[in-house]
């Protein structure tokens, strides 16, 4: 089990992302990323990618929904978040949840 999780849920999220070609990187941070999750932590993702918006976050979020993981899962775009203590949270703790294979995106 990779970061508390399944590898049938990592399995299944990662289809999600590879579904938005807009989606290079999903980075997880928090809890699972410090090792220091339950049983029952929620999975805290933000997404990487240049042509990444709200309106493909959304749609993205929908279908995260629908696969009615035990899971509450905070997705971000890094791009888009203001906080700057998140921001350097994110780039303390990030680890690599699903990278597209020609990524060439880095949130560091």
């Amino acid at each position: 089990m990779r970061f508390g999780l399944t590898d049938e849920v990592l399995h299944k999220i990662n289809e999600v992302f590879r579904r938005y070609p807009q989606v290079e990187q999903a980075i997880l941070y928090g809890s699972r990323a410090m090792g220091r999750h339950r049983y029952n932590s929620d999975i805290d993702l933000t997404l990487l990618g240049p042509a990444l918006n709200l309106k493909t976050l959304f749609r993205i979020e929908t279908e995260l929904d629908d696969l009615l993981l035990p899971y509450k899962i905070d997705l971000s775009v890094f791009d888009h978040i203001d906080n700057p203590d998140l921001v350097d949270h994110i780039r303390r703790v990030g680890k690599v949840f699903y990278r597209k294979e020609e990524a060439k995106v880095e949130y560091e």
